[in-house]
């Protein structure tokens, strides 16, 4: 039986949707008039908190006022010091103590957009939380690297656990093996050690596993190495693939595309299509339009270099011959027929059986 094209929910970055009680606006604002002008003049460009939502690098700052990249970096780490040790700080700390407790309800580590994501709907806003987060004292940034994308946290035993875990967990996977989320969580909870139980739920692990670079999942919520042909999905060729497999069986190129569109919402025309799958050596031409994974064990080629195949390893009979090609090809009997009668490449012994010429 065909399996069905419709795909499981995908388990992607999810908005983690916060829901705080107190003005960002009006925390900001309090914040900044706690520090001289031009330390509130950077931290207002650099974290984009006036009328522009854009924020400025220490060097644009640095050429609005003919000052070095260093000067400007050495202003703005003062304005935050500046903050840190005022009245105003220390009378809002509910406030920040409720942004810390968010992050902990995530999981006590969280992919930057995700946070942000969660935290605001507007650009505005988010550069608000950017900068309370940088000004908090109990919420540390790790930069983007080649293995983690961005991320905050509140608790460096559990970040640690995670990081470790993470790599151990890609380590552990084939370059091209692929699992279902149920599994990829399963995996990923045995590599941790030493996390607090209230964290390893199904939601926070997810979430978890999307704080990696080197493992990702596919629009199927299949879970795998980042860079393996089953989880990245870059093109036609790759949704093509997700299709076929999904389907369980060989497809026509006409209906490939139509998946495309009914399955990933991504446009795919016929045409392009069929040249994209004749392109790539994943798919394998079974039948007339028909294409086959060739990771299900069929090997390219026309009809006449499938009988060479079988007919390589014995002599088969004429009824023989048409049941083991029929198992890799969807053609007629008649079209295998006239191949095997073609004594440029096939010949008839005496006992009736067929060989190669």
């Amino acid at each position: 039986m065909a399996k069905s094209t419709k795909p499981a929910p995908k388990a992607t970055k999810k908005k983690a949707k916060a829901e705080l009680s107190f003005d960002t606006q009006a925390l900001v604002k309090r914040l900044l008039a706690e520090v001289p002008e031009r330390a509130r003049e950077v931290l207002t460009y650099r974290f984009g908190l006036g009328t522009s939502s854009s924020r400025d690098t220490l060097e644009a700052i640095g050429e609005r006022w003919s000052i070095t990249r260093e000067r400007v970096r050495q202003i703005e780490a003062a304005g935050i010091e500046s903050i840190r040790a005022s009245k105003g700080f220390k009378d809002s700390q509910d406030s920040f103590k409720e942004l810390s407790a968010h992050i902990e309800s995530l999981g006590g580590i969280v992919p930057e957009d995700v946070l942000l994501a969660g935290l605001a709907t507007d650009e505005k806003t988010r550069n608000r939380f950017r900068f309370l987060l940088v000004v908090g004292s109990s919420f540390f940034r790790e930069r983007e690297t080649d293995d983690f994308y961005a991320r905050w946290h509140v608790d460096h035993k559990t970040a640690e656990a995670v990081h470790g875990a993470l790599s151990r967990l890609y380590e552990s996977l084939d370059d091209a093996e692929v699992l279902s989320e149920g599994d990829i969580v399963n995996r990923f909870l045995d590599e941790l050690k030493g996390v607090n139980s209230a964290y390893q739920n199904e939601e926070i692990l997810k979430r978890w596993l999307t704080i990696s670079k080197t493992i990702g999942s596919n629009p199927l919520a299949e879970w795998g190495r980042a860079n393996a042909p089953a989880i990245r999905t870059k093109g036609i060729r790759d949704y093509a693939y997700l299709v076929i497999k999904q389907k369980g069986e060989p497809m026509h190129f006409a209906d490939v595309a139509k998946a495309i569109v009914t399955v990933f919402n991504k446009k795919a025309h016929v045409a392009t299509t069929h040249n994209e799958l004749i392109k790539d050596s994943r798919f394998v031409l079974v039948g007339r339009g028909l294409y086959a994974l060739a990771e299900w064990g069929y090997s390219p080629g026309v009809v006449r270099d499938v009988i060479r195949t079988v007919l390589a390893k014995k002599s088969l009979t004429r009824e023989e011959v048409i049941k083991e090609v029929k198992k890799v090809r969807y053609v007629k009997d008649n079209t295998i027929l006239v191949n095997l009668g073609d004594t440029r490449h096939f010949k008839r012994l005496k006992d009736g059986t067929y060989s190669v010429a």
